[in-house]
């Protein structure tokens, strides 16, 4: 007997111990055609993969250098690659951009072609062969992570595998995302991310920024959560609804830093992981290797990111950066997608990809000409590098805003790029010692942590788990109807009181009036009788 029991002791100690090795289930949603939010996601994954635990990510893309350690499995929803492909082709091209200065200075312009994208993005996703394999195979996952994207639809998945949801933020916190955890995101001191403007708003901007809220708002109550409702319906159950999904986020990665960002206040749901995709640089090819170390005058690098190509830039804008570069004594590396550049200077070398972070952690880099993109911002304070940017869309010229504000680049819309406008900012940012000292201040800010911030968000998406959900870093907000939270009712009442009061009071007084008048009227006509 005694052995009996001894026997079931090890075997349930046992079976306990694999359960905790094997980790948990995650499962990762990241649709979008566009390298750097899938690589932002990849990186995450990859790292709870390599903590043990049992990852799922479906996307558009393939890792061909996967962990080493965990579960790591892949899905490649390869049915949308091209209609996504074309789609980003069109919205991502420089020569258009370039060619529609209203793009620039219309945000409301955005707002009308936002919700539409990622509306087609959210559809193919979940209308894609190997989504719908995924949902009908009636997987129970402990997390799922998606990107804070607009992809509202996806939130559905959440409530259908059971999972608890975490989303993982591209950028700093912003209005999109802040209401559906209860985080104060007021118009006075939060700007709308494609203003561009920075969190210090005169009133010009302060009510530009009001109004665009409030439209975007309304743009998604009225227009786009029915029809994301709809898609949930279709494509995951009739059974889920958006509201149960919308406001039941367990947490918020945020890729975001007070180095980076102005620091504002954040509910607990809300963990700052800001440089978690930041390695230690790697070896880079020897003739790369070669082609810096002996740049006794320095390099400047030159790249629009991941999702803009340079090569796309109008060829007057091209020349214009041409002429700019051969005047200078630097090399120049500049990122460029296709094998040839006519009229390229002897200092310009061209390269179809470059190891970005790799290449920022030499130290003969001493510009990086930029698109102000998140993460090559992340990169730029990460490694101490001033830049020089030139914004296109998106987040890019509020971040490119921040860094100016901050004392480390010198902005050029990509409207203004002429040889004389490149030289100026190339020779102010080189010469001037301030943007140097203030991005080395900015990145020494940045490292003085005392978590690692993968660590940290690996940290959090377990806590989750271990503790059902987390409710106790949910804000009461979220219990409170909007007219309760905005104290509609308190004020309607106090309005009230007060409206019922001096109605009160009026119709006291004009009474006193009356009766005072009339009987003055009646003394009176006494007297004249008399």
């Amino acid at each position: 007997m005694c052995t009996k029991s001894y026997l079931i002791f090890v075997l349930c100690t046992v079976f306990l111990c694999v359960t905790d090795i094997s980790g948990y289930k995650i499962l990762g949603v990241f649709p979008f055609y566009a390298p750097s939010h899938y690589f932002l996601g990849n990186e995450l994954l990859k790292g709870l993969a390599e903590a043990g635990h049992d990852v799922t990510m479906i996307s558009v893309y393939e890792d061909k250098n996967l962990p080493k350690n965990g579960k790591y499995n892949q899905i490649i929803m390869d049915d949308i690659i091209l209609k996504q492909k074309e789609m980003f082709a069109k919205v991502g091209n420089l020569t258009t951009l370039a060619s529609d200065p209203s793009f620039f200075s219309n945000p409301f312009k955005f707002i009308t072609m936002f919700p539409d994208l990622c509306y087609f993005v959210t559809e193919q996703a979940l209308n894609s062969t190997k989504m719908q394999q995924l949902i009908k195979s009636n997987q129970i996952f402990d997390v799922i992570i998606i990107p804070q994207f607009n992809l509202e639809a996806l939130k559905g998945l959440a409530s259908h595998f059971k999972a608890h949801l975490v989303m993982l933020n591209n950028n700093a916190m912003n209005t999109w995302m802040g209401h559906f955890v209860g985080n104060p995101t007021l118009p006075s001191i939060n700007s709308e991310l494609i203003l561009g403007y920075t969190e210090q708003m005169n009133f010009q901007q302060r009510l530009i920024n009001t109004i665009l809220k409030v439209l975007s708002q309304l743009v998604n109550h009225i227009y786009d959560y029915p029809r994301y409702n709809e898609l949930i319906h279709k494509y995951i159950s009739e059974k889920i609804d958006l509201t149960e999904n919308q406001y039941n986020i367990a947490l918020v990665l945020s890729n975001s830093h007070t180095s980076l960002n102005q620091a504002e206040g954040s509910v607990p749901v809300i963990k700052e992981i800001a440089g978690f995709h930041v390695k230690p640089p790697k070896k880079l090819p020897e003739d790369l290797q070669k082609y810096l170390d002996e740049a006794k005058d320095g390099v400047i690098y030159f790249s629009m990111g991941s999702n803009l190509k340079g090569s796309d830039l109008p060829v007057k804008m091209r020349k214009s950066l041409m002429d700019a570069f051969s005047k200078r004594k630097e090399k120049i590396l500049w990122k460029f997608e296709i094998d040839d550049m006519p009229g390229k200077p002897t200092n310009v070398r061209i390269e179809k990809w470059l190891p970005q972070s790799d290449i920022l952690a030499h130290p003969n880099i001493k510009l990086f000409i930029t698109h102000g993109g998140f993460l090559s911002s992340i990169e730029t304070v990460y490694h101490g590098i001033p830049i020089v940017a030139i914004p296109v869309l998106g987040d890019q010229l509020k971040n490119a805003k921040i860094a100016e504000a901050a004392g480390y680049a010198y902005l050029i819309e990509l409207n203004q790029i002429t040889e004389k406008s490149v030289s100026a900012a190339i020779e102010e940012v080189l010469t001037n010692k301030k943007y140097l000292e203030n991005v080395k201040y900015r990145s020494k800010l940045f490292h003085d942590r005392q978590v690692k911030p993968l660590d940290d968000a690996i940290y959090w998406v377990e806590y989750i788990v271990r503790h059902n959900g987390a409710k106790n870093l949910r804000v009461n907000y979220l219990n409170l109807t909007w007219y309760e939270y905005l104290l509609v009712d308190v004020i309607a009442t106090i309005l009230a009181v007060i409206f019922v009061s001096l109605y009160i009071v009026k119709k006291i007084v004009c009474g006193l009036l009356g009766l005072c008048i009339g009987k003055g009227d009646k003394e009176a006509e006494k007297l004249k009788k008399q």
